[in-house]
């Protein structure tokens, strides 16, 4: 069993963590933490009703270095319980009054995202018989219905010429095979087959022309005007012709026909509820706006400003979005920060009571870095392999070059700053560029990364301090 198709009873507390371990290195803490939240969605959902709406979630802190896994376990949290999830950064608010993003756009960013979330799923269950209907309308432009007069009727049982109609012979030959329809079968095998992906057909596509809220949001418009286009009749679209070839064609009146048949109304009726019952909003460098200086001593007047309209959303508040009202109060919030300069406790007390656990991720090392090139699923030695495969290369590690690439990374961290696992980045891409260069050339060889090739490439940058701090 998959784990997005694990039902949410069971995904226990122990299942969410070991998910989590197939992707992050380490941070147990910060798993624990995240996964008895995750756990705590599904328990409230099955106490009573009236007790339901008095359990608020219990937002998260989390404390390290950049580089430790902090947004990673967010993501793959929401990821696995297949809920809307939005990443913001607090240094990029501010406070009312100020240029810059208000923070009831968290919330309408959050709702689109849970409206796409659904619409998609919609749109996996509807597409067979989407797919269906394209063909139909592929078929009709390939070939026309052919033209001609439609037979006449006569009424009061008349002949068309004015006669009484006569009565049927009893044994009415065969119809005449269709040429039409035979066509029409033989090019279904033909388009089936691909034999027609080089023709050109024209269709009518339609457009969502941009607006002015679409070219200026995020700069506090969205509070004045929610969506001006959602005003005009047909949503201000309009559409256009365009020659296209086949399989282009085809995707096109899949993707239209799949619209056609998604309920809307159902699908935001869907988001909503999934937005406020299991929406997660990561907001990271929370520790930049932390601080209570006085007022009128420079550019941090507004990290407290930040904070206090924070504080609405985060405690609960309704806001407005072209999607009707959307409840905050049991979204859970999971905040991130470094805190080397400010700490937790620089926050305002309203804002702290909102984050009531709070978990300290480990700074990583170099045997966490060893770890996390070999055991997670998408472990940068098995992605670097992937790519380099698709030239014809076959890329293998030894233990040995593994522990050396890791030993580079840890070392460099060390002398310049600490950048935790994103430094394996830099050190993979420094290691492999020559090789990924050459690649095309290269094709159908086998090569193994051992300790000396490594030692060959990076020694020289790791140990000159000044070079590694440009490089590395």
């Amino acid at each position: 069993m998959t784990p997005q198709s694990r039902s949410p009873q069971a995904l226990t507390p122990r299942v969410i963590v070991e998910e989590l371990d197939r992707y992050i290195v380490g941070q147990r803490a910060a798993k624990r933490a995240v996964a008895i939240a995750l756990r705590n969605r599904w328990r409230r959902q099955q106490v009573p009703e009236s007790l339901r709406d008095e359990i608020a979630p219990k937002n998260i802190i989390m404390i390290g270095p950049t580089g430790v896994g902090k947004t990673e376990i967010a993501r793959r949290l929401a990821k696995l319980a297949q809920a809307p999830f939005l990443k913001v950064e607090a240094s990029k608010f501010t406070e009312v009054g100020y240029v810059g993003r208000d923070v009831d756009s968290i919330v309408r960013d959050l709702i689109e995202i849970s409206v796409k979330l659904v619409k998609d799923e919609e749109r996996e269950k509807v597409r067979p018989r989407a797919r269906e209907n394209a063909e139909e309308r592929l078929l009709d432009l390939l070939l026309p219905p052919a033209p001609g007069p439609r037979p006449v009727t006569a009424p009061f049982g008349l002949s068309p010429s004015g006669t009484t109609a006569q009565p049927p012979p009893a044994a009415a030959p065969a119809p005449p095979a269709d040429p039409q329809r035979e066509t029409r079968e033989k090019l279904r095998e033909l388009l089936h087959a691909g034999k027609l992906d080089d023709r050109q057909v024209e269709v009518e596509v339609s457009e969502s022309p941009m607006s002015f809220v679409d070219i200026f949001g995020g700069t506090g418009l969205e509070e004045m005007v929610i969506n001006l286009k959602d005003m005009i009749p047909g949503g201000g679209r309009r559409t256009r012709r365009r020659r296209v070839r086949v399989p282009e064609a085809w995707d096109l009146l899949v993707e239209e026909e799949s619209q056609k048949l998604i309920d809307m109304e159902r699908v935001i009726k869907e988001a909503v509820f999934r937005a406020e019952n299991s929406g997660i909003v990561f907001i990271d460098e929370l520790d930049k706006v932390a601080g209570r200086q006085a007022a009128g001593h420079g550019p941090d007047v507004s990290r407290e400003g930040v904070q206090r309209d924070l504080l609405p959303i985060v405690e609960g508040s309704t806001v407005t979005t072209k999607y009707g009202p959307v409840r905050t109060d049991h979204v859970l919030f999971i905040a991130a920060g470094a805190f080397h300069v400010a700490k937790p406790a620089d926050l305002i007390p309203e804002l702290q009571g909102r984050f009531p656990i709070r978990v300290e991720l480990e700074p990583l090392k170099g045997d966490d870095f060893v770890r996390i090139l070999t055991e997670p699923e998408n472990a940068l030695t098995k992605q670097y392999a992937a790519l380099l495969e698709t030239e014809g290369i076959k890329l293998s590690y030894t233990e040995g070059a593994v522990r050396e690439i890791a030993r580079i990374a840890a070392l460099v961290n060390e002398r310049s700053e600490n950048i935790g696992a994103r430094r394996l980045h830099t050190v993979m891409e420094r290691l492999l560029d020559e090789l990924s260069f050459e690649a095309p050339a290269l094709g159908g060889q086998t090569i193994q990364i051992t300790e000396q090739y490594v030692h060959d490439r990076l020694s020289e940058v790791a140990q000159d301090e000044d070079l590694s701090k440009y490089i590395l």
